[in-house]
């Protein structure tokens, strides 16, 4: 059975992990006969009131925080290595751009987190396939900024613009399609970033996960 590991950032689209997107990701990955293996951090982040979008001044912890999604059954991304996944996918959700790496904040000039860069530059090393749904290519973007990497974001001109200044590239793409880069083997999908419902959304994560299973 194949292993498709899902890097998670939080519980909460303003926060952290999308929920409709992180769980659309595991309910495709099962459909497809392939094993989900949930990640996340190990690392504080501050948590914003869902109900009024204001900061709460409480912190929370990114890898707590993302077992809700995955029932419980999550990994430390600091323990997981390559060997241990066939393919890898980012749900979007600010925490993919704010606790993945600092893009939601800095842009360009992001930095991403250590083991996220690190377990992404193996990926691609390993030419074993890499999805991401909505803000979260825009941290692969900065990740694998040195190989030039394609990714889409859907239609957003400021965030695209951002991306093209980090030495990737931007494609644009609905959001019932996939970008593909077939030269680092890197799907991404807008989501989202796009919208506007879950029905909409489910089409093109349903592509990416199919297609990167399919790669796997």
């Amino acid at each position: 059975m194949k292993k498709i590991g899902v890097m998670l950032s939080g519980c909460g689209v303003f926060d952290g992990a999308e929920i409709h997107e992180a769980t659309l990701t595991l309910l495709s990955i099962d459909q497809q006969g392939a094993k989900a293996v949930c990640m996340a951090p190990d690392m504080d982040f501050d948590v914003i009131n869902h109900l009024n979008k204001q900061a709460s001044g409480e912190r929370r912890n990114v890898l707590v925080e993302s077992a809700r999604i995955a029932r419980g059954v999550i990994q430390n991304v600091t323990d997981v290595t390559i060997n241990d996944i066939d393919a890898l996918i980012f749900p979007g959700g600010i925490g993919a751009a704010k606790n993945l790496s600092d893009f939601a904040v800095k842009g360009a000039e992001a930095s991403v987190h250590p083991d996220i860069q690190r377990i992404l530059i193996e990926m691609v090393s390993a030419k074993k396939p890499i999805g991401a749904i909505c803000i979260a290519p825009a941290t692969l973007a900065k990740a694998l900024a040195m190989h030039h990497i394609t990714v889409t974001i859907g239609k957003d001109a400021q965030t695209a613009k951002a991306i093209e200044q980090t030495g990737s590239k931007h494609s644009q793409c609905s959001v019932d399609d996939i970008c593909i880069d077939d030269i680092h083997n890197i799907i991404t999908t807008p989501a989202y970033m796009l919208g506007p419902g879950i029905k909409d959304i489910a089409v093109g994560i349903e592509k990416l996960v199919t297609e990167v299973v399919r790669r796997a």
